[in-house]
């Protein structure tokens, strides 16, 4: 009879972290050889600068060479990569070693070096798999983050170089939810929103930022024999806070802000421990008038954030709209 029936699920995890292990310092190795391989067809191509077509003969050329005994691995396309993970990076120590050759692909394709970082920057923070980091990509996440802070504090959380001050370094406005999957035409209750956001939890918790983790739904609160229920509880481990979530699927009101700063100070006199930072709310809600916001809440208000959300992503044309929007307002505050 064997006394410790621990056994078999302790080797189990020795083994499932082992494979872990293998299978990324192969891919980390993969990764090293196609930039050497990628530094190789540059050096090439240098030697052949007078002739402008010699990059394009060179590819087919080494493709012809290669796909028979290599595979589809060694393709045109797959090479022309190649070639381009060098000039994006053309140092090898600024590689990292946590990300995979599936994410590589996908960050070579954005061309704006500071996108290219924060993205790069935020797949290591949060241990984003490639499928995540797509998502991020897709959903204009950098571009959403430039339209509501100030690039230089956006990139330099994103980048460890300090810790974010304020919630709203972190929370997204507007937030985009389409991963929901909630249809067009079709009308929501809270309660909808609600058990959508639950049942794409790991979602959620990516579009509402960094360092998010799930404590609870519809949190009773007994206030001297009043009852009152907290849409959703969350922690924040950058802040080290606890972040009260109200859904509101209309109009925000200068009510709503009430009621969850009541939420917010009982939190901070119930549940705060002593060595946590004061709680946040936030109204997820369909609309705002950032004026009622601003002259309902104090003006050094850290602790209350009204977030905007969409069900669907913007356009093109929404992103370009809105920049130029930016941009204009800047050239206003100049004058």
């Amino acid at each position: 009879m064997i006394k410790n029936q621990s056994i078999i699920p302790d080797i189990k995890a020795i083994i499932a972290n082992a494979k872990d292990k293998a299978v990324r310092a192969v891919d980390n190795e993969r990764t090293i050889m196609y930039w050497h391989i990628g530094r190789r067809i540059f050096e090439e191509e240098q030697q052949g600068k007078d002739r402008a077509d010699y990059g394009a003969y060179l590819i087919k050329f080494l493709s012809k060479q290669l796909q028979p005994d290599y595979g589809s691995g060694f393709s045109v396309r797959q090479i022309e990569r190649y070639r381009q993970f060098y000039r994006t990076y053309p140092i090898a120590s600024a590689l990292r070693t946590q990300l995979s050759w599936t994410q590589y692909k996908l960050l070579i394709s954005i061309d704006n070096q500071d996108k290219r970082d924060f993205y790069s920057a935020e797949s290591v923070k949060n241990n984003w798999i490639s499928r995540q980091l797509e998502r991020q990509i897709c959903s204009n996440l950098w571009e959403c983050l430039l339209i509501s802070n100030d690039k230089e504090s956006v990139l330099a959380v994103a980048k460890n170089e300090k810790l974010p001050s304020d919630a709203k370094e972190i929370i997204e406005d507007p937030m985009f939810l389409e991963f929901l999957d909630l249809k067009r035409e079709a009308s929501y209750y809270e309660k909808d929103l609600e058990q959508a956001i639950i049942t794409h939890l790991q979602e959620f918790l990516l579009e509402m930022g960094n360092g998010f983790s799930f404590v609870a739904r519809q949190k009773r609160i007994h206030i001297e024999g009043d009852e009152f229920f907290t849409d959703l509880v969350l922690y924040n481990r950058l802040l080290q806070c606890f972040v009260i979530v109200e859904i509101k699927t209309d109009k925000l009101t200068h009510q709503d802000i009430g009621q969850l700063q009541m939420y917010v100070n009982y939190y901070d006199r119930v549940e705060k421990l002593a060595h946590e930072n004061p709680t946040i709310g936030i109204l997820l809600c369909a609309t705002k008038n950032d004026g009622v916001v601003k002259f309902t809440l104090p003006e050094n208000n850290k602790t209350i954030v009204a977030s905007q959300y969409e069900l669907y992503l913007p356009t093109e044309q929404q992103l370009l709209d809105e920049v130029n929007k930016e941009l204009e307002n800047f050239d206003e505050t100049k004058e």
